[in-house]
């Protein structure tokens, strides 16, 4: 069903057509390079509901999605890649999520491998709240995103698990990114008690809209503070057993000229992999978080 909101000051209305799974609406006849004031509020208020916005049939260059990027808050730099470079000259928001090498270089990051379920940045005191895609070029088949809603994953935990964990924090592991790539700079271990990383509560309470959701960020290397190793291995399989992308999520298939908006700090996103004779660009910003509580 196709939900209008119309702007009081302009009588203008926004087409937000939910996905019909947990979460996500594509936002219909809308230009990105410009929104003014009255449609940002109503693209901001849709983004809160429906946790991921798809905007098809863009035609964005890098400035175009910075400068609309910059609606929302300030903006992070990008992450150093797994060669060591950030790859846009001049532009250190950017962020070029690619399989494509050009003169032996590859010009981007991730490859083409599945991307494992996981939370951008999250590996940092103050993950971004947003991150935004942009398609370039995408494959016929394959390389798929998926998007889970961990409002709905927190409210499926039974009460004694929710009570449980409500004062536990959780380290976010910053040894690995998710593509399983090491992090430049950083010493493989696989050790969760030792591996860099921050520590984030495991119930989340959404600065916005005051809803929990369960912030988990990836698996790997993560670890329950103050719990034996077994105890927290223990813990976060049976959180991770209620991550389930069937249930809870919804799964995009790119075009170019897509544009992707979510909220990091009520989703997790995963990757299917895909051909890696295909070329796939995508751009990506991301928007600078809020400090959180302890």
């Amino acid at each position: 069903m196709t939900v209008a909101t119309t702007n009081v000051a302009t009588g203008d209305r926004l087409r937000a057509t939910p996905t019909g799974r947990a979460l996500a609406a594509e936002i219909e006849q809308v230009d990105l390079r410009d929104v003014d004031d009255a449609r940002f509020r109503d693209l901001h208020a849709a983004w809160l509901e429906h946790l991921v916005l798809l905007v098809r049939g863009q035609a964005l260059s890098d400035t175009d999605l910075i400068a609309f990027s910059r609606r929302f808050g300030d903006l992070d730099e990008a992450p150093i890649q797994e060669s060591g470079q950030r790859f846009v000259d001049g532009m250190p928001e950017l962020y070029i999520v690619s399989n494509v090498v050009e003169n032996g270089e590859p010009i981007g990051s991730l490859g083409n491998g599945e991307a494992v379920w996981h939370t951008d940045m999250s590996y940092v005191a103050e993950p971004p709240k947003a991150s935004i895609l942009s398609a370039l070029e995408v494959p016929e088949t394959g390389g798929d995103t998926s998007f889970i809603n961990m409002y709905a994953v927190y409210a499926a935990l039974p009460d004694p698990l929710k009570q449980r964990i409500a004062q536990l924090r959780v380290k976010h592991d910053g040894t690995y990114n998710s593509g399983g790539f090491l992090r430049q700079g950083v010493r493989p271990t696989d050790d969760p008690r030792t591996s860099p990383g921050t520590l984030h509560p495991l119930a989340y309470t959404h600065p916005e809209t005051g809803r929990i959701a369960l912030y988990l960020g990836r698996r790997r290397n993560a670890y329950i503070d103050g719990l034996p190793l077994d105890e927290s291995e223990a813990l976060l399989d049976e959180l991770w057993s209620y991550v389930d992308g069937d249930r809870f999520g919804w799964t995009h298939a790119w075009r170019r000229g897509d544009v992707v908006l979510w909220d990091n700090r009520c989703t997790m996103h995963r990757r299917d992999a895909f051909d890696p004779g295909a070329r796939r660009i995508l751009h990506r910003t991301q928007i600078k978080g809020e400090s959180r509580p302890a």
